[in-house]
C-alpha cells in the first residue's frame, strides 16, 4: 500500500488540498501543513478522559427532577431503568439502558482501544480499525437521546407550582461526557490507522 507521504504529498487537514511536501503553507486557506496532526493521539485522550470524568457523576446525580405540588423527587438512570422495568415498560427500560449506558461506555471502550492499538502496534487489520472508528462515528449521533428527551420534557410539562420537570445535574454531565467523547473521536488522525499497517508490512 502506498501513501501520499511516500509519493512526497502531504494534504491540509482543513481544506484537504494536496501540496508538495515541501510547502509548508495551505495554499488555499492558509493553514500550517503537517503530514500526520500533531499530538493526535494526546488530544484524543485528554478529551476522552475528560469525558470519562462527566460520565461518572452523570450517573451518580438525578438526570432530572419531578416538582409536584412543591416537592421534589429525582432519579438517576439506573433508577429510571428500575422504575420502568418494576412498571413493566419493559422497552422503554432498554432504550434507555442502550441510549444512557450501552452506547456511551462501548463509545469510550472501542476509542480507548483504538488508541491503544495505535500506540502499542497491535496486530489489527487496517480494516478493522476503520470500521471500529466509522461504529464511534455512527454511534455519536445517538449519544444525545436522553439529553433530547430531558429537554422535550422540561418544556412540554411546565404548570407552574403543580406539576414541573427540570433538567438535573446528571443531565448537564451527561451532555459534557458526549461533548467530550465526541471531540475524542474527532481528534484521531485516521491516517495512523494506516501508518500502522504500512509498518506492519514491512516488518
Amino acid at each position: 500500500m502506498t501513501r501520499a507521504c511516500d509519493m512526497g504529498w502531504v494534504g491540509c487537514h482543513i481544506c484537504g488540498a494536496v501540496h508538495d511536501e515541501q510547502a509548508h503553507e495551505c495554499r488555499n486557506c492558509s493553514a500550517v501543513l503537517h503530514a500526520r496532526t500533531p499530538g493526535s493521539l494526546q488530544k484524543t485522550w485528554a478529551w476522552l478522559i475528560t469525558g470519562i470524568l462527566f460520565l461518572i457523576p452523570a450517573n451518580l446525580y438525578p438526570l432530572l427532577s419531578n416538582r409536584i405540588l412543591g416537592s421534589e423527587e429525582g432519579h438517576t438512570i439506573i433508577e429510571g431503568i428500575i422504575i420502568f422495568l418494576e412498571a413493566g415498560n419493559y422497552f422503554v427500560a432498554i432504550v434507555i439502558l442502550v441510549a444512557s449506558l450501552v452506547i456511551p461506555l462501548a463509545k469510550i471502550a472501542i476509542i480507548a482501544f483504538l488508541i491503544v492499538s495505535i500506540q502499542l502496534g497491535w496486530n489489527l487489520s487496517n480494516h478493522s480499525r476503520l470500521l471500529l472508528y466509522e461504529f464511534v462515528e455512527f454511534i455519536g449521533r445517538w449519544s444525545m437521546i436522553d439529553v433530547f428527551v430531558v429537554a422535550l420534557l422540561a418544556g412540554l410539562v411546565n404548570l407552574g407550582a403543580i406539576v414541573a420537570i427540570v433538567p438535573g445535574l446528571g443531565a448537564i454531565c451527561f451532555a459534557l461526557s458526549v461533548v467530550c467523547t465526541m471531540i475524542s473521536a474527532q481528534c484521531i488522525d485516521t491516517k495512523l490507522i494506516w501508518d500502522r499497517g504500512v509498518e506492519d508490512s514491512h516488518e
